[in-house]
């Protein structure tokens, strides 16, 4: 009989990548209808209407990560599957950097795959050995680039013969013609914040004035639930301003929504050039920018170390962070080469990178954990 997998992430309808990402793993790995999900939930968001407290297709448990003691029942829920598969921020657990998720993984009587979202570089003490721990205690890790790999062998105490690495799966955008429009289409999409860079875009922008056609640029996507509760729209409100002040505001389309598959992959065919501006030099995983290159679009981003990874081989150009002139410079590049995206639909968007084949490679780590065998912990009650 196939392995059955419990999935512990956030999950929709909860809007965030982590949900996202773990809803696309679920469903390709959900092929004999046997696994199933523990969402993990904030009772602050729900009470403050950011998150809705509603069940989801595969739900089997939900743990609400503000009662305490919540991790026991999560534990009881995931051991009734073949193999646990646990998603990992340290803002989505409980206690001191998210360490409420160490009792979970040791009561597990089953294997366990930790999948690492973000391993920082330099971690303050308690957040490196919350990750320290969390390696030990799993019967597997994975990190979705060789860069995060590195960065976990080369400053952590951990056993690199537990490490896999898996990309980040894409969607299939469809290989049909993409839509006809009069001027080019930049679009940068997610979760909206401080740290995101749109400002940067937008001031690239304003140095394109000059292209015949101008180009437009997209801004999808919601403001982050957090800094929605925290912030308000302060942020969003400050690039429409900052577009006014830059004369661009008639060139830039605000689009708030958290846009559904279909929608999305609309958008993604429509652009031009995908624009990914991130303040970050942490971020060793974006699902952005696997999909704009597993959609065979050019990039022009940031050097966060996802992107000098991914784009080392061409789908893309690399600017400096915080720099319009060199943004806007690569734009252009990128906007002269009108068959470009043909050419990346051929050299990136390949198979390896759709969700069916990173399942695949998930499933072989999982038999290979399940062959192998994995010590069992104690029952914990309930």
């Amino acid at each position: 009989m196939p392995a059955t997998y419990g999935f512990l992430s956030t999950y929709p309808p909860t809007q965030c990548g982590l949900a996202t990402f773990n809803a696309a793993l679920a469903t390709h790995l959900n092929t004999n209808g046997g696994s199933g999900v523990v969402r993990l939930l904030s009772c602050d968001s729900v009470s403050g209407g950011i998150e809705l407290d509603r069940g989801a297709p595969r739900t089997v448990h939900t743990w609400h990560t503000d009662t305490p003691g919540g991790w026991r029942a999560a534990a009881n829920a995931l051991n009734r599957f073949d193999v646990a598969i646990l998603q990992h921020e340290y803002g989505i657990y409980p206690g001191d950097a998210g360490n409420e998720v160490l009792p979970l993984l040791r009561a597990l009587r089953v294997p366990s795959i930790v999948v690492l979202h973000t391993v920082l570089s330099s971690p303050d003490p308690l957040q490196r050995q919350v990750l320290e721990q969390i390696a030990a205690t799993a019967d597997a890790v994975v990190t979705m680039t060789d860069t995060a790999r590195q960065r976990l062998t080369g400053g952590y105490d951990v056993d690199p013969r537990k490490i896999s690495v898996i990309p980040h799966g894409a969607g299939s955008r469809g290989t049909g013609p993409r839509e006809e429009h009069d001027r080019p289409h930049l679009l940068t999409w997610g979760l909206l914040g401080p740290g995101k860079g749109i400002e940067w875009a937008l001031r690239a922008l304003a140095q394109l004035g000059d292209l015949n056609p101008a180009p437009v640029y997209t801004v999808a996507g919601r403001t982050h639930p957090k800094v929605l509760e925290q912030f308000g729209d302060a942020y969003r409100d400050s690039l429409r301003a900052l577009a006014a002040s830059l004369g661009v505001s008639g060139a830039v389309r605000w689009n708030d929504a958290y846009l559904e598959e279909d929608d999305l992959t609309r958008l993604i065919r429509s652009a031009d050039v995908v624009v990914l501006p991130y303040d970050s030099t942490e971020q060793v995983t974006s699902g952005v920018l696997i999909e704009a290159v597993g959609a065979g679009i050019p990039v022009v981003a940031t050097e966060f170390p996802h992107a000098v990874e991914l784009l080392a081989d061409g789908p893309g150009l690399l600017v400096p962070h915080q720099d319009p002139e060199a943004m806007a410079a690569a734009i252009r590049h990128v906007l002269a080469e009108p068959g470009l995206p043909g050419r990346l639909t051929g050299l990136t968007g390949g198979p390896t990178l759709r969700w069916p084949a990173v399942a695949a490679r998930y499933q072989a780590l999982a038999n290979g954990l399940l062959a192998t065998g994995s010590p069992l912990a104690a029952s914990v009650p309930a």
